[in-house]
C-alpha cells in the first residue's frame, strides 16, 4: 500500500475522503439493492459495519499522525467528562444493535418491530447516531489539537445531520406508517420496555464499557484512567 501517504495532512485528508465515500455510496441505489441481493440483508449489514469500523480506525489513527497544531491545553477533568459520557454511549449501543428499528438506516428484522415495546427507540429514533454524536462531542475536550477537533467535530455534525436526513427519507418511504408507529410508541407504557432482553443488553453494555477502558491504551495508546 505504498501509494497511501504515511502521516501528515495527506493521509488525513485521504482517510477523511475514504470515510465519506464508504459511508455514503454503499447505502445508495443501485449499490445497496445490488449488494443486498448478493449478500442478504444480514450479510450486507455485517460487511458495511466492518468496512465502516476499519475506515474509522484508520481515520482516527491518521489524525494522531497529522501535524500537531494545539488549540487548548489538556486538563485531568476532561478525561472524567469522557468517562462519564461513554457509559451511556455503550449502554445505548447495546440496547440498539441487532434489534428492529424501522425509523433508522439499520435495524434487524424491522417487520417484527413492536411499538408497544420499542425499547431505546422510544426515546430516540436513531440511537446509533446519537451514540456517535455523544462519543464525538465528548472526545473533543481532551483532544485539543486541530486534527482531532476537526475529526470529532465532523463526526458529531455527521451524526446530527444524518438523523435528519434519515428521518426525511424514512418518512417519505414509510408514509402514514411512520406517523402511526410514532403515535403508538408515545402511547405505550414506559416500563413495558424493561424486559429480560433489556437487562441482558444493559449488562453487555457495561461489559463493553469495561472492555473499551482496557483496550484503549493498547489500541489508541492513551490510558483514559490516567
Amino acid at each position: 500500500m505504498g501509494w497511501i501517504p504515511s502521516g501528515g495532512w495527506g493521509e488525513y485528508l485521504l482517510a477523511f475522503a475514504t470515510f465519506f465515500v464508504t459511508h455514503s455510496l454503499p447505502i445508495r441505489p443501485p449499490l445497496r439493492p445490488w449488494a443486498v441481493a448478493r449478500l442478504g440483508r444480514a450479510g450486507f449489514g455485517l460487511v458495511y459495519s466492518a468496512l465502516s469500523l476499519a475506515v474509522m480506525i484508520w481515520l482516527i489513527g491518521s489524525a494522531g499522525r497529522a501535524p500537531f497544531v494545539p488549540l487548548w491545553d489538556w486538563a485531568p477533568w476532561q478525561n472524567h467528562v469522557v468517562l462519564a459520557i461513554m457509559l451511556p454511549v455503550c449502554l445505548m449501543l447495546a440496547l440498539a444493535i441487532a434489534r428492529p428499528n424501522p425509523f433508522s438506516f439499520g435495524g434487524a428484522r424491522n417487520e417484527r418491530f413492536d411499538p408497544r415495546q420499542p425499547g431505546v427507540i422510544r426515546y430516540t429514533r436513531h440511537p446509533l447516531l446519537l451514540a456517535l454524536a455523544l462519543w464525538s462531542a465528548a472526545h473533543i475536550l481532551p483532544n485539543g489539537d486541530l486534527a482531532h477537533v476537526i475529526l470529532f467535530g465532523v463526526f458529531a455534525g455527521f451524526a446530527f445531520l444524518g438523523g435528519r436526513l434519515v428521518d426525511r427519507r424514512r418518512r417519505r418511504e414509510m408514509g402514514q406508517l411512520w406517523h402511526d408507529l410514532r403515535v403508538a410508541m408515545a402511547e405505550s407504557p414506559a416500563m413495558s420496555s424493561v424486559t429480560g432482553d433489556t437487562l441482558l443488553r444493559l449488562f453487555v453494555g457495561a461489559l463493553l464499557y469495561a472492555t473499551l477502558l482496557w483496550l484503549h491504551p493498547l489500541i489508541i495508546g492513551v490510558d483514559p484512567l490516567i
